[in-house]
């Protein structure tokens, strides 16, 4: 088999545009390079200077080349008898089915590949599958992206990487791919069908890496087999050791491993005192800013007090980006240092884990609503079970329906056959929970914690002492779990799976089950199914009438993203219910009567089926069809509760996007206060609880979080320590704060055009004096948008990109690195830059905050807030908003520095910081930076000055 690797470079991506380059690349029989063809082609028209900059061709390149009936001269006669592949080759072919036509030519009627399905499927983990990034990842030379030869060689060679890793595999794992595709008429079917058979051909079969069951090959053993940490009659490694030996074990092996291990006085500050919290059954609240090495911080000791005393701690995080970096970096790192062997185990909420039984019966049943991407997302996870030792989704880069199709095979607790499962022992889940139940230190996420407590604490192994990362969160995640949050697709998912049409969806699936198996009754449960599918049709028309008529009482807020899911918001009190809600508590009522049918109907007939029926395909469906009946049931009563609008201490709220509507409808129904709740449920009951973040404190003070999350009696009881710990970092030398003083002052969420226009006109000077690298944080999208076009303008000339959140596509994660492998851009972020934006070193020398980052005073969680101090006779600016933004300030300024060698300028526009009263409470809040205020005519001066002392700084930094 000959391969021709195919790209080209173009004027657009529309069909009326002309090619500008060629690149193919010929792979042999051999699975050798034997040719690399590149030609620019003329267009006959001038280069977009879009094209240009992304490609670097320019018109004076192609002036001279041949033009496009030369060209295809050259290369159709390389296309004979190959199979054509290309990255995303839909592009690529019908440019090439386009200038065959014009030239004159046959069109290309061979077999066609795309290396995007061969990355998808053989490397299901890869982060992104864009070509530059998969090049470096697999350490491929591919000097000039987007250059058309260039191109070609590195898709060459990625697509003969797959090949490998596609040969390698067992050879039951390349039958089930092969039958996957086999009912499908694509080239990737004919082609894996190839493979099999010369596969099955191999006289010699690796069957030891893998394990084998019911026809699919998985990379774990059976769970029941894990050992244990330590023997259970060894004695303690621990006995006789205090916790200063401990340490100084460790520091010295930390020394022999790491040459750039060097102490640091923060962290043995936050070593020392969580080790007194955990000792003295105390909580703590500890601020640590960024560099401290919290994460040891808190690990050290909470090993050594597990592995002593026997008391498992548990650490939980906010993000699951901070769990894997546990599990990546600072576990593995401490299984080096540590003295004794231990265990650690990352244990997250249930719908993460892949439940293996569904995952079959939907493969084998071929249950797909979206055939060709589920056929995709089917064969990455088949792949994915020869690679995974957790089943966690974290580890699958899914596609846009990739999260749908999880959803329909992920582990939850309603569908679960327990032991009675034949997969229970590979169970990814229930490893996951073994492993939690023999480990010295759970690490789950707050999510999770809450998830557990409104289980009566059926979830987490049982512990005394918790550790809680990014604290700063916690309070806004109780609410959300302690409260109700349900969408418009929470309901219309479950619906789906239960019945799509008259094929699709699990009461089908019963249906033709059952009228196979001959029995007695099928005929009367095939009557029952058939009576359940109007009245399921009917929930979903009566629901879609009241999302409707939800999304018609929102009003439009003015600084939100369009799209964004809150850009549409509206808080509903029980005291003044709108207009319109008898009618909508009407269609409610409508759906709860038509949910109560399908329920009493639906379980009577899956416990008869269950009673008079043996068969485990049967089983297992019922047992699905029961867990979507409880969930059908949970959701009914959420909505009943909503709509009711009766509880005072609750704040009740709808949001939407502008672009989905009422598709995107959201229903919140939170506690006012969760501070009681928070006491009672945790610093009540638990021995010690350590809350960390760099951002806890303000005004150097702790009473704000201690208020929020009802730590106050634990203080006044002396069971409160807190500690601020001194920066690792000099921001002295490394930081300028600027403020222009006669900055004009805005009002609302969106600038007049003077404050539109300073604005611009001082970002765009100071880009050019820092060369881009700048990263500007607004509060408002409105406002976003009013300056990314002008300062896109004005900064043309200069060769510096202008990237804007929202308005450019991509994810926050996509826009970073977008930003980071750009040679001089401007990155203008809203909400989600604020924090979790790492962007170390000199992609990053200035940061620009526009205005001060208050909540709008409408958000419905606020609003209640605020009414709830003011009848305490307390002030809700001072107590509340301040606070919340100060902590939000303190999140954003830390996005600069994130290195020891890091040097850059942080300018804040909004003079309200050194201008009203509450403005020192923001500049007192940060760790140490030199401020200046300024005229706004001597700042760009001021800033080239102090940049320029830079590398000397750092020079004077590496001799120390």
């Amino acid at each position: 088999m000959k391969f021709a690797v195919l790209d080209f470079e173009t004027t657009g991506t529309q069909s009326a545009d002309d090619i500008i380059q060629v690149g193919l690349a010929i792979i042999d029989h051999d699975n050798s390079i034997s040719r690399v063809y590149g030609s620019y082609v003329n267009p006959g028209r001038s280069i977009p200077p879009f094209i240009t900059g992304l490609t670097g061709i320019t018109d004076d390149d192609v002036k001279d080349a041949p033009a496009l009936e030369e060209m295809m001269m050259e290369l159709v006669p390389m296309l004979d008898d190959v199979v054509l592949v290309g990255h995303n080759v839909a592009f690529d072919f019908n440019f090439l089915q386009s200038a065959l036509d014009r030239c004159g030519y046959l069109p290309f009627s061979g077999r066609i590949l795309d290396t995007m399905d061969f990355l998808k499927i053989m490397f299901p983990s890869l982060s992104s599958y864009q070509l530059g990034f998969v090049s470096s990842e697999f350490g491929l030379a591919h000097d000039r992206p987007h250059q058309a030869d260039s191109d070609a060689l590195a898709t060459a060679e990625v697509f003969l990487k797959c090949l490998g890793e596609l040969q390698a595999l067992p050879l039951i794992t390349i039958q089930r791919l092969s039958d996957l595709f086999a009912e499908e008429d694509s080239d990737l079917g004919w082609f894996l069908d190839g493979i099999r058979e010369e596969k099955e051909l191999d006289p010699i079969q690796d069957l030891e890496k893998h394990q084998f069951f019911r026809q699919l090959a998985l990379k774990v053993e059976d769970w029941t087999e894990l050992a244990t940490p330590r023997r259970e009659d060894d004695p303690n490694p621990l006995s006789g050791v205090s916790f200063e030996e401990y340490m100084d074990d460790v520091r010295d092996n930390l020394r022999s491993s790491l040459s750039q291990y060097e102490e640091r006085e923060a962290q043995t500050q936050m070593i020392e005192g969580v080790n007194q919290a955990l000792t003295q059954d105390k909580h703590l609240l500890i601020e640590a800013g960024t560099g401290t090495g919290k994460s040891l911080g808190y690990l050290l000791p909470s090993l050594y007090h597990s592995v002593k005393y026997g008391q498992r701690v548990t650490v939980s995080t906010h993000t699951i980006n901070l769990q894997e970096q546990l599990r990546e970096r600072d576990i593995p790192m401490l299984t080096k240092v540590i003295p004794f062997p231990f265990r650690a185990a990352i244990f997250k909420g249930r719908g993460h884990y892949l439940c293996l039984r569904k995952f079959e019966h939907k493969i084998n049943r071929r249950d797909f609503a979206t055939p060709k991407e589920d056929l995709i997302t089917a064969a990455q996870m088949i792949v994915w079970l020869t690679l995974t030792e957790t089943g966690d989704d974290e580890e699958l880069n899914l596609s846009n329906r990739g999260g749908d199709f999880w959803e329909t095979v992920a582990s939850d607790s309603e569908s679960c056959l327990g032991r009675s499962c034949p997969w229970f022992r590979k169970c990814y889940y229930h490893r996951a929970r073994h492993e939690a139940g023999t480990a010295d230190v759970v690490i789950t996420n707050h999510s999770k914690l809450f998830t557990d407590v409104k289980a009566s604490h059926q979830l987490l192994p049982s512990y005394e002492h918790l550790v809680i990362d990014e604290a700063h969160h916690l309070e806004e995640v109780a609410g959300k779990h302690l409260g109700m949050h349900m969408k418009y697709f929470t309901l219309v998912h479950t619906l789906t799976r239960l019945f799509k049409d008259s094929k699709n969806g699990q009461l089908p699936s019963l249906r033709q089950q059952l009228a196979k198996s001959g029995h007695e009754k099928s005929t009367e449960w095939a009557s029952t199914i058939d009576q359940l599918y109007p009245l399921v049709l009917e929930v979903k028309e009566t629901w879609d009438l009241l999302s409707d008529k939800l999304f018609g009482m929102l009003p439009e807020r003015s600084d939100a993203t369009p799209g964004e899911t809150g850009q549409f918001s509206s808080r509903l009190k029980p005291s003044a219910k709108p207009a319109k809600w008898d009618h909508a508590a009407a269609l409610e009522n409508q759906l709860y009567v038509t949910l109560s049918e399908i329920l009493r109907k639906g379980d009577k007939l899956m416990l008869d089926v269950k009673e008079e029926h043996d068969d485990y395909a049967a089983d297992s469906l019922i047992t699905d069809i029961t867990g979507l009946l409880k969930d059908l049931a949970g959701i009914r009563e959420n909505l009943r509760f909503f709509i009711r609008l009766d509880d005072e201490t609750t704040v009740y709220w709808l949001e939407a996007s502008g672009q989905f509507r009422s598709k995107s409808l959201q229903f919140y129904a939170v506690p006012v206060d969760v501070s009681r709740q928070l006491k009672e449920m945790f610093f009540d009951k638990k021995r010690s609880i350590i809350l960390t973040s760099a951002t806890l404190s303000v005004d150097k003070s702790f009473q704000y979080m201690t208020d929020q999350l009802g730590l106050q009696e634990a203080a006044d009881q002396g069971r409160l320590m807190t500690s601020q710990l001194p920066s690792p970092f000099n921001y002295r030398d490394q930081v300028l704060l600027v403020i222009p003083r006669d900055f004009p002052s805005v009002k609302g969420s969106v600038g007049d055009a003077h404050f539109v226009e300073m604005l611009v006109s001082s970002l765009g000077a100071t880009a050019q004096a820092t060369r881009g690298r700048m990263l500007v944080l607004f509060t408002s999208y409105r406002m976003l948008r009013q300056v990314y076009e002008p300062l896109k303008e004005a900064l043309a000339s200069s060769d510096i990109t202008v990237l804007g959140q929202g308005v450019d596509s991509g994810s926050r994660s996509k826009l970073t690195r977008r930003f980071q492998e750009a040679k001089a851009s401007v990155l203008l972020g809203t909400s989600s830059f604020w924090e979790g934006v790492d962007i170390p070193g000199k992609a990053l020398t200035c940061l620009a905050i526009v205005r001060l980052p208050f909540q709008p005073p409408n958000h419905p969680l606020l609003e209640a807030k605020s009414e709830l101090l003011q009848q305490q006779k307390k002030n809700p600016f001072m107590k509340l908003s301040v606070p919340q933004a100060v902590i939000r300030f303190k999140q954003g300024f830390g996005r600069l520095v994130r290195t020891a060698s890091d040097h850059g300028v942080v300018i804040v526009y909004d003079t309200r910081v050194i201008e009203s009263y509450y403005g020192k409470h923001f500049l007192y809040s940060l760790p140490g930076p030199k401020m200046e205020h300024m005229p706004s005519e001597q700042m760009v001066p001021r800033i080239a000055e102090w940049l320029q002392s830079a590398p000397e700084t750092e020079a004077q930094r590496t001799d120390t």
